[in-house]
């Protein structure tokens, strides 16, 4: 079994890596320095009264710790920027058992925060803050540059370079498949910046990350591989909670039921594809985001487009956020009801919009409508803004109408105990008719799902298309599900069957075991799990995930509120895991991705521009998580400072304080905001 990262004090000789992995490390040199200084730091804490040491809890108790050499060794300049190893030796105190390239090292408690509505304060508006006019002037000058410069070269070459031209003209008669301007777009602007777009990665996407080196000499038109490979900080995944790990309690288990359940059902769930597995997620998922019941879904986007359908119907009304998800546009076209939207998160638009849809009725007929949903999202991820829950459930209580939320990006983001907007709110989430969210960013995994009263469920698993169309959600998916969000929850340990433990119930006169769970509010029996799921107890007691939980609501808010203090425009909440950074002009954006790739260490960041954003507000868009450490957002924040500097992206008006200042009081502008 492999040794994990760790420095006990009993034992004579402390080691931190493997013995495969350090032969083959790229620099001997470095690595014996490196376990120099660590010795030396143990040597010092011997020295020092053994009883008076206190451990820090571990990161994970993982007993399978497995890097491969490809993944931790790629670059003698990794050992030096802290991407491999952290840059600060740990004390013998401190005991890390996870893999630092995926879940950073940092036993500071001072570096977290908890993620909840202060109701003293006025509810965080969406407020869009104007760049000076010469940016704007600048950033129209260049959108209508490229599309000058794109519609002549489409002129010369299809009158003077047909044969250069051909693959882009329609094949022996068959029209186009894109419009005139999709075709134009992906052409003529988008293919400039493919470079910086579809980065190729390999490895775990967490604190850090391994691209796939390329270059064009075709102007982007094809790229070409190097064979070479870049370990880069991660800025741009949502894995929020650090869940998807390549070690670890979660990982265990997923092994585990490789080896049970294979890796696929091969069905449907209306077929033969229902496993005990997916019985246990859902119980566990009603159970966490508090509802009745709830099914599970093996696509995110499909769990929106086939199940608002089965919703509302033809005489129903959709009345949706103005920047709703694109899953949630098409299931509301597919439903047959009528669509009606409102301003983004404007709660005055949407009272005026109920007062005249329910007035008027149907158009022509002016009879009632048969339902009218409201669906929102909890937290939008091009705008980083969170959903104003307390208004619109004032609005609900008015007005009659059913709430549907999309929590895809803030389920297990969001809230002290990871549950999302309502617990964020402290909201009671049945107030909520139906919540729907996804599994591939806080839980590490696949899948989404809908919850709500048992009656509605159940009609939803027989009329939504994917329980009789869709293949069923694979084994080690729904291993991934249940470990992750138990390990939130907290799991209470079984109860042992005596006397005390039956009740005589009034129905039948039938005896029945108490629930054991009552006495831990929040906390999921262990009856709820697989019984061959046995997790570490730092995840079975929810320490771990708590960790996680405020480790993200720190770094959210730091990484916004430094980046506001440094200049930019940023957009979102101050808790939102997604921090907008407004670039505005075109030429900026590929020049951005390509400088952070080149700092040192390299910073992988996702850029977001036309159709999900407008023309004018391109925008990079970061995601940290809770494997990031304070050292990992000094240094987006460094980066962002310098570059920013050199493209002029500051425009923000915002009180200005320096890189060092905005560094060195991290916490208390984290506890400011």
């Amino acid at each position: 079994m492999p040794s994990p990262i760790a420095l006990n004090p009993s034992s004579p000789s402390p080691s931190i890596f493997k013995e495969k992995e350090f032969n083959q490390l790229p620099s001997m040199t470095t690595a014996v320095s490196y376990l120099a200084a660590v010795q030396q730091a143990d040597t010092r804490a011997r020295s020092h009264d053994n009883s008076s040491v206190a451990s820090t809890p571990p990161l994970s108790q993982s007993p399978s710790i497995t890097t491969s050499s490809e993944d931790t060794a790629l670059s003698e300049d990794d050992e030096h920027n802290g991407l491999v190893y952290p840059l600060i030796p740990p004390t013998s105190e401190q005991v890390f058992t996870t893999v630092h390239t995926e879940f950073g090292h940092c036993a500071n408690e001072t570096y977290r925060c908890i993620s909840k509505h202060d109701y003293t304060k006025p509810f965080q508006e969406h407020t869009i803050e104007a760049p000076p006019y010469y940016i704007l002037l600048a950033t129209h000058i260049s959108l209508f540059i490229l599309h000058l410069l794109g519609h002549m070269r489409d002129f010369f070459g299809k009158h003077f370079a047909k044969s250069y031209f051909s693959h882009l003209m329609p094949y022996n008669g068959y029209a186009a498949l894109n419009t005139d301007f999709d075709s134009f777009y992906t052409r003529r602007l988008r293919g400039r910046m493919t470079d910086c777009l579809c980065q190729p990665v390999t490895g775990v996407p967490g604190r850090t990350i391994v691209t796939l080196d390329r270059y064009s000499t075709d102007n982007n038109y094809t790229q070409i591989y190097t064979g070479g490979k870049t370990r880069a900080l991660n800025i741009s995944s949502y894995n929020y909670l650090g869940f998807s790990q390549g070690s670890g309690g979660c990982s265990d288990a997923v092994k585990e039921s490789i080896r049970r359940y294979g890796v696929s059902t091969c069905s449907t769930r209306l077929e033969s594809g229902s496993s005990e597995l997916h019985v246990s997620a859902e119980a566990l998922v009603a159970r966490f985001v508090g509802m009745e019941d709830a099914l599970i879904s093996s696509m995110g986007f499909a769990t929106n487009s086939t199940f608002i359908p089965a919703l509302v119907g033809k005489g129903s009304l959709i009345i949706s956020d103005e920047l709703n998800h694109a899953s949630i546009r098409v299931g509301a076209r597919q439903s047959g009801a009528q669509v009606r939207m409102f301003k983004h998160n404007d709660m005055s638009s949407l009272e005026s919009l109920l007062r005249e849809v329910i007035s008027q009725g149907q158009p022509k007929s002016h009879r009632p409508w048969k339902k009218v949903l409201v669906i929102v999202e909890g937290l939008y991820s091009m705008e980083g803004t969170v959903v104003n829950l307390p208004k619109i459930v004032e609005l609900k209580q008015k007005y009659k109408f059913h709430l549907y939320i999309d929590e895809a990006h803030s389920i297990g983001a969001l809230g002290p105990h990871g549950r999302g907007v309502t617990d964020y709110f402290n909201i009671p989430p049945r107030s909520i008719d139906v919540l729907m969210g996804t599994f591939t960013k806080s839980f590490g995994a696949a899948g989404g799902y809908i919850a709500g009263p048992k009656t509605l469920i159940d009609a939803l698993r027989l009329r939504g298309h994917s329980g009789p169309y869709a293949e069923a959600m694979a084994p080690p998916v729904l291993t991934q599900v249940v470990s992750s969000m138990a390990s939130i929850m907290g799991v209470v340990p079984a109860p042992q069957l005596t006397n005390s433990t039956f009740s005589l119930s009034l129905v039948g006169s039938i005896i029945t075991p108490k629930d054991s769970a009552e006495e831990h509010s929040g906390m999921v029996p262990a009856s709820l799990l697989p019984t061959w799921m046995n997790l570490h107890p730092a995840l079975a007691d929810g320490s771990e995930a708590r960790m996680r939980i405020r480790r993200l609501a720190f770094n959210c808010r730091y990484l916004h509120a430094g980046l506001r203090k440094l200049g930019f425009i940023i957009y979102g909440h101050s808790f939102s895991p997604i921090v907008p950074l407004l670039i505005f002009n075109p030429g900026k954006l590929p020049m951005f991705v390509r400088m952070m790739r080149a700092h040192s260490p390299p910073i992988v960041v996702v850029v977001v521009a036309y159709p999900a954003t407008p023309f004018e507000t391109a925008r990079a868009r970061f995601c940290p998580s809770a494997s990031h450490t304070k050292e990992d957002i000094d240094t987006v924040l460094r980066a962002c400072d310098e570059v920013g500097g050199i493209l002029d992206l500051k425009h923000g008006s915002c009180e200005r304080w320096g890189i060092d200042e905005v560094c060195e009081r991290a916490v208390e502008l984290v506890h400011s905001v």
